[in-house]
C-alpha cells in the first residue's frame, strides 16, 4: 500500500499537503503578478483611431516598435533599441507601455514628469487595470478621465496573431478634452471623469 502511494505521489496523482499550501500561496498573489512580462502587445487599430479622434494626431509614442507604429502612426517614436525613457517627450502622446512591472513603473513615472513639465500636452495610455499598484495610482493622479473596457483588449502579437492578457485593461486620458475622450471611448466600456479643479 505504501509503495502504491509513493508511486502515485511521484506521478502527481496524489495531492500532498505541501502542494495545497503552495497553491494557496499562489492564489494570494495579485493577478498582475501572474503576468508573463511579455512586452510585445501591439494596440488594435480601433483604439488608435479613437485616440486620433480625441487628440487629432499622435506626436510621439515612447514605447513601440517599427511594426506596431505601422498602426499607431506616431510622428516620432522610440523602440526598445532607442529607449523612450532616455528621450524628451513632447506634444500628444500615445502610450501602451511595456507590461513588465519594473518597466511600466518607469514609463508611467516618465510620463508624469513630462506632463508636469508641460512638455506633454495630452496623452492617452493603455495599461492593465492594476488599480492596486503604485504606478497605476501615479497615473490616476495626473489623469482627467478613464475608461475600463467591457472586454479584455485583443492585442496583436509580433507573429501576427492576437493575444489577450490575463486581466482587463484601462484607458487613461490626460488633457483638457475629457468630454471628447469619454464620448469617443465609451463605445469600449464605462468610465468616469476625474476632477482636477
Amino acid at each position: 500500500m505504501e509503495q502504491a502511494k509513493t508511486e502515485a505521489r511521484e506521478q502527481g496523482n496524489i495531492v500532498t499537503r505541501q502542494a495545497v499550501f503552495d497553491l494557496a500561496e499562489e492564489v494570494k498573489k495579485p493577478h498582475i503578478m501572474n503576468n508573463s512580462g511579455n512586452n510585445e502587445w501591439y494596440t488594435p487599430k480601433e483604439y488608435i483611431e479613437a485616440a486620433r479622434e480625441v487628440m487629432g494626431d499622435i506626436d510621439y509614442d515612447p514605447a513601440t516598435s517599427d511594426m506596431a507604429n505601422k498602426i499607431v502612426g506616431a510622428k516620432r517614436y522610440d523602440t526598445i533599441e532607442s529607449n523612450g525613457l532616455m528621450s524628451a517627450w513632447h506634444g500628444r502622446v500615445w502610450l501602451n507601455p511595456p507590461y513588465a512591472a519594473d518597466l511600466v513603473s518607469q514609463f508611467i513615472g516618465k510620463l508624469k514628469a513630462e506632463v508636469i513639465s508641460k512638455r506633454v500636452t495630452e496623452a492617452i495610455v493603455l495599461v492593465n487595470n492594476a488599480t492596486e499598484t503604485i504606478w497605476f495610482n501615479m497615473l490616476i493622479e495626473i489623469a482627467t478621465a478613464f475608461i475600463f473596457p467591457n472586454t479584455r483588449v485583443k492585442f496583436y502579437l509580433p507573429d501576427g496573431k492576437t493575444g489577450t492578457p490575463l486581466q482587463g485593461q484601462a484607458i487613461i486620458y490626460i488633457g483638457a478634452n475629457s468630454e471628447l475622450f469619454m464620448n469617443v471611448f465609451k463605445r469600449f466600456g464605462w468610465g468616469a471623469y476625474l476632477d482636477r479643479s
